[in-house]
């Protein structure tokens, strides 16, 4: 139950930053979920380095999820750009 509870506040929160973010982000549901799990584990791990979460917490709160998953967009729509130009 877990999984699925954390599945789906990943794609709450990737759908939350690719809202925010602008341009155009390539990809579906899979996508934002992805992006949105990939950024709440970044925040909780910049919230440790800070010092804002303690070491047993694997993710980081809403707001550093969120700050992550923007975070992991912009590099999604940068990596993306890069390739369809090409080299």
């Amino acid at each position: 139950m877990y999984i699925v509870l954390f599945l789906l506040f990943g794609l709450i929160v990737g759908a939350l930053a690719r809202l925010i973010v602008p341009g155009s982000a390539p990809g579906g549901w899979l996508t934002s979920m992805v992006i949105g799990v990939i950024g709440s584990f970044l925040g909780g791990f910049i919230g440790r380095a800070l010092g804002a979460y303690s070491d047993y917490r694997t993710t980081g709160g809403f707001v550093a999820s969120l700050l992550g998953a923007i975070v992991v967009t912009m590099a999604y729509q940068a990596f993306n750009a890069r390739r369809r130009i090409g080299p």
